[in-house]
């Protein structure tokens, strides 16, 4: 798996997740004016763990 960075048409900074096959699994969901701030939303996705819960 591997996350991509890119700056969307509006100037905002966006990531995606990909699986192995490269098929999108993930995104962001929202625009980011700093990439610091999208660098730190990518982060937060690497923190989730098998003991984050999952909620119906």
């Amino acid at each position: 798996m591997y996350f991509k960075l890119y700056e969307d048409k509006q100037g905002d900074w966006r990531w995606t997740l990909h699986a192995a096959n490269h098929k999108k699994i993930a995104d962001s969901a929202e625009g980011y004016n700093n990439k610091s701030d999208c660098e730190d939303g990518i982060d937060l996705v690497k923190s989730v763990t098998a003991s984050t819960p999952i909620k119906e």
